[in-house]
């Protein structure tokens, strides 16, 4: 069955055509009212940015949303989890301030913060989905009790899901630390004629797996959890994942866990894409590298499969920009997420979404 994906293109020549209305009406066509019913207490799935990132979706933009649910007699609050490595939001704590720092505080977003799995990620829900590698998967508990949900993603490159948007968000940002590391089981190594032995992945590692012999970084895969936080501040390239082995089992299980997060909330659920400040990471690094492609626009629909698949042959499209990390794949029609991390399968998320009926590829675009 086909599923429609509403885009929302960024010319504006009056206020009517401005990025709050133009929220609205994807919301309107999209009919993520339809998901909301009188007094659910309603998800509004987002990224908070890590510190020093500054590409996430904008506080402004979250309050339509906000608004809009609660115009439909819904209660909303903000959330994510906690994420499996260090930084600003590796317990709730520090990532309710580092969201608040990032300006979305009630007076601007319009709704209470909640990080769903609890203080250290211990708050969890047991979710059976019976799939190829999980039999149940573990969803934050507030994400898996509350009765509706809006996914809100900024669509981005990465470096090993080959792209984040819609399902990515479901997985890895509704999955305790104990599913993030459940997900990222991987073989972590390191290059020894890369390594300068400076020491930045052994400061980072959150699981102690890293340490300096002499001048070269030596890693203990029993410890490795598999974050991958070594790999983005290694200046050097010198950590890498067996890629062949490792990336289709990874996409795998992240759809999986996607397919737990929506469990029991089959129509109960609308997604956002915003096709902006297209970076070569997700908001998880805490720096904002130069968009691969121009801004392209926002997206909405019912089905996380259609609007991803959707948002990758729009970015696919596109030329990309010069002076990027994108070094192959710049003309249009060519897979700009592999011409920047050529080990990824983002196409596979979407193929074994389907398969998992997590939603279609066959999607209609439908212009507002």
């Amino acid at each position: 069955m086909t599923a429609d994906v509403f885009l929302a293109g960024l010319r504006a020549r009056g206020d009517s055509e401005n990025r709050a209305a133009k929220i609205r009406r994807l919301f309107a066509e999209a009919g993520i009212g339809s998901c909301i019913r009188d007094r659910d207490l309603v998800a509004i799935k987002l990224h908070f940015g890590e510190r020093g990132n500054d590409t996430y979706v904008r506080p402004a933009h979250i309050r339509q949303v906000v608004d809009l649910v609660r115009a439909e007699g819904g209660r909303p609050f903000l959330t994510d989890t906690a994420t499996l490595y260090s930084g600003g939001r590796s317990n709730a704590v520090d990532h309710i301030a580092t969201a608040i720092s990032h300006g979305f505080d009630y007076a601007v977003a319009g709704a209470p913060i909640i990080i769903a799995d609890g203080l250290r990620s211990g708050h969890a829900s047991e979710v059976k989905v019976g799939k190829k590698h999980f039999d149940r998967v573990f969803i934050a508990g507030d994400i898996a009790q509350a009765d509706s949900m809006v996914v809100v993603s900024h669509f981005t490159g990465h470096d090993i899901a080959g792209f984040g948007g819609a399902i990515k968000n479901l997985a890895m940002g509704c999955a305790t630390t104990r599913g993030k590391r459940e997900m990222h089981r991987a073989h972590t190594m390191v290059v020894p004629e890369k390594c300068r032995g400076c020491g930045t992945c052994v400061e980072v590692c959150p699981a102690g797996a890293l340490s300096l012999a002499g001048d070269r970084a030596r890693l203990d895969p029993e410890t490795c959890i598999g974050c991958g936080e070594c790999m983005t501040v290694c200046l050097q390239s010198a950590i890498e994942f067996d890629w062949a082995v490792d990336i289709p089992p990874f996409v795998e299980r992240m759809v999986e866990y996607a397919c737990g997060a929506l469990e029991g909330k089959k129509g109960r659920a609308g997604f956002f894409n915003f096709l902006l400040d297209i970076t070569p990471d997700c908001d998880c690094v805490p720096w904002s590298d130069a968009p691969l492609v121009p801004d392209i626009g926002i997206l909405a629909s019912q089905d996380p499969v259609a609007i991803d698949t959707a948002c990758l042959e729009l970015v696919n499209r596109r030329a990309g920009l010069p002076g990027t990390l994108l070094h192959a794949h710049r003309r249009p029609d060519e897979d700009k997420f592999t011409g920047t991390w050529e080990h990824t399968r983002g196409d596979l998320q979407l193929s074994y979404a389907e398969e998992c009926g997590l939603g279609t590829r066959d999607y209609r675009l439908r212009d507002i």
